[in-house]
């Protein structure tokens, strides 16, 4: 396990003195006047297709293709003339998304340029124009998508295949989304991978060609659509070059002030364990020098927003006089009330600054997003989930942190994490150069960060792994020796076979098949498959519930617990099995009326022999904890968004994506009709009662 640590040593303070304030003067290295001579904005030209662009558009005419490139060199750019070459020939496409925010953002990118007439969007909370020849939507309802068409025994109703962002195919938690898509796609729809640059393309496209029975090529672009020049930030206030070319070497060096200061052993710092770093003087600097917009990578949502508190604190600016900034804020917020009043308003209009982070409602980062793309603001404090997905750009990205919290512990940045971060400096069509700025705060590893800048890409490894929902969608259409056929194509396999080849193919899938026979072997003693491996009526229904928790929850509809005819209870149920985290479960007897207490208690209770049973054989069986509930019960009972936020303990941010899960687990028991009318009509009535202003955005 990776902890934190000190990467230098602090200088020694003497008790009861008061640290000196640093005194931050804006300078900058001799050798960087040529660099900042380069910024600028780059002349207007008619658009011409790279050569990766073009050679792509050929590479799919004929087979498979993976496109690995740099964020920003326009990969968007293949997908969007690969669609209207299948539109010609009145071919039908689906374009798969990771992100709710990012499949939103490309339907109404193509709906201007292909009209919205043909083109959909399906994300679970939105459902428009299904039917349509363009369809923009998670992976997730491809996948679904897919299972049905197994079911039925049919191929999936479309001629062409985008998967944006395909280096999640090594997400650990959603990976093997992805890798189901690639193993269950029919060979017949050519398939167009969009990814960062990933180290093992070539192994991933192997793989693709061995199971699909057609080649895939791999088209890369290395080079940066906007160069980046990286930068340290002296505490001084100096810039300087982080780093040198190296004498006789294509490697690159460490400036000398830089090393000069690393080897140092006593130095002034910026901030300590409890103070962040004078944001408002580092911004004073970056504004002499043409360096904004910036986004400031900290490393928690608390620091995001504390670092807004230090500028409001330090900074004397007032609304932009062309009051453009004031005007798009009006325009973007007129349809989501809630967040006219937001807390950190004042300063996205007076400061032109934003904190992005999970912690915030998807409506107010979509505004960040907005006023950051069409450059009116002057910076953004971001943890280091906005690097991923979501088309974020500035002139600078300043880190603060070599490592990051990846949900457990802090470990050092990857290469892929560190070329995402970076990704967003430098603005295509804005910026003729981009800058990643190095700031020595206390957990700053700067001869790591260097290393990073010249690292190859991190490599994609397979995330895939066997669970209920999958075992039980997989036997609505196969036999148990075809899923050991599928099986045998996951990339798993296909790197085990790579590594040790003279194991031989078909061994190397044991461990998988030995997994889902576990599953089987459970699913036939729980009454969900019959001893002759087909799925019963209690299991072709089950298969519907594509959530976390789907055995638990088709108990639990079993066994009669759940209240099928109130919609503020289901929906307060069910909130139960989506949350995720530990919590303090001590809630205010105010806000757990008996109804919640009594409907918590039966399931609770009627759900412990099942949930016993799993865990004696090593599966994960979440607790269930009452906060949540009682949040979601009080939003469906039509409380206020602040009374909900003090029930549920949580962030603005945290709180809506609780409700959104539980409104997509609700909408999967709202399919349940013919099974339970009754619970899925008031699925159906209790979607509709959680799903409003702020959390909906539609």
């Amino acid at each position: 396990m990776y902890k934190r640590r000190k990467h230098y040593s602090q200088p020694k303070r003497h008790a009861g003195r008061v640290p000196q304030k640093l005194r931050i003067r804006p300078g900058a290295d001799a050798s960087l006047k040529k660099v900042f001579a380069g910024i600028g904005i780059p002349s207007s030209k008619a658009f011409q297709a790279d050569s990766f662009q073009t050679e792509a558009l050929e590479v799919i005419e004929n087979s498979d293709c993976l496109v690995t490139a740099p964020t920003g060199a326009g990969k968007t750019w293949i997908a969007e003339q690969a669609i209207a070459r299948f539109r010609e020939k009145n071919g039908k496409s689906w374009y798969a998304c990771p992100l709710k925010a990012l499949s939103n953002a490309k339907y109404a990118e193509f709906s201007s340029i292909f009209g919205s007439q043909n083109v959909g969007i399906l994300t679970g909370d939105r459902q428009e124009n299904p039917d349509a020849p363009i369809i923009v939507g998670t992976t997730e309802i491809l996948r679904n998508q897919l299972y049905d068409a197994m079911h039925r025994g049919k191929s999936l109703a479309t001629d062409f295949v985008v998967l944006d962002e395909a280096h999640f195919l090594g997400d650990e938690d959603r990976g093997v989304v992805w890798e189901e898509i690639m193993i269950y796609l029919p060979v017949r729809i050519p398939l167009l991978l969009l990814s960062a640059t990933i180290g093992n393309a070539d192994q991933i496209a192997d793989w693709l060609a061995s199971i699909r029975s057609t080649p895939c090529r791999v088209v890369e672009e290395t080079v940066r659509p906007v160069p980046l020049f990286p930068l340290f930030f002296h505490p001084s206030g100096t810039l300087l070059p982080l780093t040198v070319p190296a004498q006789q070497s294509h490697r690159q060096h460490l400036h000398k002030k830089v090393n000069q200061f690393i080897k140092a052993r006593h130095r002034k710092n910026f901030g300590n364990l409890r103070k962040l770093p004078p944001f408002e003087d580092i911004l004073r600097v970056l504004r002499k020098y043409d360096l904004l917009p910036a986004i400031f990578f900290l490393k928690s949502r608390a620091d995001c927003d504390r670092a807004l508190e230090v500028c409001r604190g330090g900074m004397k600016f007032e609304k932009q006089p062309d009051g453009r900034l004031s005007q798009k804020i009006e325009e973007y917020i007129q349809d989501t009330p809630h967040i006219a009043n937001h807390r950190q308003r004042w300063h996205l209009e007076h400061l032109a600054m934003g904190a992005h982070h999970s912690g915030q409602l998807p409506s107010w980062k979509l505004v960040l997003e907005k006023l950051m793309t069409e450059g009116l603001l002057d910076a953004v404090f971001a943890t280091s989930t906005v690097a991923a997905g979501v088309n974020f750009p500035a002139r600078t990205v300043a880190f603060l942190n070599s490592d990051r919290f990846n949900g457990q512990n802090f470990s050092p940045l990857t290469p892929t994490e560190f070329h995402q971060m970076t990704g967003r400096a430098g603005r295509r069509g804005m910026d003729k150069i981009g800058f990643g700025l190095l700031i020595p705060d206390k957990f700053m590893d700067v001869r790591l960060i260097a290393r990073l800048l010249s690292s190859p890409p991190s490599e994609v490894v397979s995330q895939i792994r066997i669970n209920f929902s999958m075992a039980l969608n997989l036997l609505l259409s196969h036999r148990p020796d075809q899923i050991q056929g599928l099986l045998q194509k996951s990339f798993a396999t296909f790197l085990i076979s790579r590594a040790r080849p003279e194991t031989g193919g078909p061994e190397n899938h044991e461990h998988l098949w030995q997994d889902f026979l576990r599953h089987l072997n459970f699913l036939k003693s729980t009454g969900f498959v019959s001893a002759e491996n087909e799925l019963t009526a209690d299991g072709s229904w089950a298969s519907q519930l594509r959530v976390d928790q789907p055995l638990l929850i088709a108990e639990g509809f079993r066994r009669k617990v759940f209240p099928q005819s109130d919609p503020d209870l289901l929906a307060a149920m069910i909130a139960a099995f989506v949350n995720e985290r530990e919590t303090d479960d001590r809630v205010n007897k105010e806000f757990v009326p008996d109804p919640l207490t009594r409907a918590f208690s039966k399931v609770s209770k009627g759900l412990k022999p099942f949930a016993a049973r799993m865990a004696k054989q090593r599966f994960e069986v979440r607790p269930l904890f009452m906060r949540p509930s009682a949040a979601v019960f009080a939003w469906a009972q039509g409380q206020s968004w602040e009374s909900v936020l003090r029930i549920a303990e949580l962030e603005e941010g945290s709180l809506a994506m609780l409700i959104l899960r539980t409104a997509d687990n609700l909408r999967h028991i709202r399919n349940l009709k013919d099974v339970f009318p009754q619970a899925a009509a008031t699925a159906a009535e209790a979607i509709d009662k959680i799903m409003r202003e702020p959390v909906a955005m539609f």
